[in-house]
C-alpha cells in the first residue's frame, strides 16, 4: 500500500467503506495479533540525543547536525509482542519516539517540500543496550537486538497528523511514567530530518526514520539510581493521535 502511493491508498478506502456494512468484516480487537505497522522496510534511520532536554540529562553537547545511525529488519517488532532482553546485556533502555514513514521516493527535498514526502507516523520504542551500544563509539551493537524496535500499533496517515512537532509523546514503565514530553522540544524537527537525510542518499517508500526519544530514559538518571528493564516488565509508548504500543520484556531463550 505504501508503495503504490495515493491511487492504492484510495482503493483500500473504498474497499473499507465497503466493507463497514458487513458484520463479518469487523473483529474484535482483542483477538487481533498485531505485527508491526511497517513490514519490510529498506532502510530504518535513526537520529541520535534529537531533544534538548535529553542530551542535557545525558550531559552531550547539543549536535550541530543530526546525528544518524541505523537498525535493521531484525529489530521490528509489534503491539503487544514479547520483547526478548539478551542475554549479552543487562542494561536495556526504552526509548519513546516518533517515527516517520515515508510515501515516496526523496532525494535532495527541501524543507518546506519534506513533509510531502510523508506517508504517516506510528509510535516506537527504540530499545538500547546501553552497556553495548557505549562499549565502542558506534551505537550500533546496543541497537540492532532482535525485536529492538516495535512500531505501531496502527500507521497513521500524514494527512491526520497535520504537525508532527506538536505532539505529545510520553513512555511508561508497569503504569509508572517515566517519560513525558512533547515533539516540539526536537532539536531538528521532522521537515529538517528528512531534508538533511535526503541530501546524502535516497530515502525510499516504506523506509522508517525514528526522531530521537525525549529526557526520562534511565541513562540519563545518576549510576546510583539506574535500573534497567528486567523480565516482567511492561513498557508502553504513547503519542498523541498515534494511540499506544506496549510490550513486555522477557529473558531470552537460547
Amino acid at each position: 500500500m505504501i508503495e503504490g502511493g495515493a491511487a492504492a491508498r484510495t482503493a483500500v478506502e473504498a474497499y473499507v467503506r465497503e466493507a463497514e456494512a458487513d458484520s463479518a468484516a469487523w473483529l474484535d480487537a482483542a483477538s487481533v495479533t498485531y505485527g508491526s505497522c511497517v513490514t519490510a522496510p529498506q532502510k530504518i534511520i535513526c537520529v541520535g540525543l534529537n531533544y534538548r532536554k535529553h542530551a542535557e540529562e545525558t550531559n552531550a553537547k547539543i549536535p550541530e547536525f543530526p546525528i544518524l545511525f541505523n537498525k535493521f529488519n531484525n529489530t521490528l517488532n509489534g503491539h503487544g509482542h514479547d520483547v526478548e532482553l539478551p542475554i549479552s546485556s543487562s542494561e536495556v533502555d526504552y526509548e519513546a519516539e516518533l517515527a516517520i514513514v515515508i510515501g515516496r521516493r526523496t532525494k535532495h527535498v527541501s524543507e518546506e517540500q519534506a513533509l510531502d514526502s510523508v506517508f504517516g507516523y506510528c509510535n516506537a520504542d527504540d530499545l538500547s543496550a546501553r552497556d553495548l551500544q557505549l562499549r565502542t563509539n558506534q551505537w550500533m551493537l546496543g541497537k540492532v537486538c532482535d525485536g529492538f524496535t516495535p512500531l505501531g500499533p496502527e500507521l497513521v496517515t500524514a494527512d491526520e497528523i497535520p504537525d508532527p512537532n506538536n505532539l505529545k509523546i510520553s513512555c511508561t514503565v508497569n503504569g509508572e511514567v517515566r517519560q513525558s514530553s512533547n515533539t516540539s522540544d526536537m532539536i531538528f524537527n521532522c521537515k529538517q530530518i528528512i531534508s538533511y537525510i535526503s541530501r546524502h542518499f535516497t530515502l525510499m517508500p516504506g523506509d522508517v526514520i525514528l526522531t530521537g526519544t525525549p529526557e526520562g530514559v534511565v541513562l540519563g538518571y545518576p549510576p546510583e539510581k539506574r535500573v534497567y528493564l528486567q523480565p516482567g516488565d511492561v513498557v508502553t509508548v504513547e503519542i498523541e493521535k498515534l494511540g499506544s504500543i506496549t510490550n513486555k520484556m522477557v529473558a531470552e531463550t537460547v
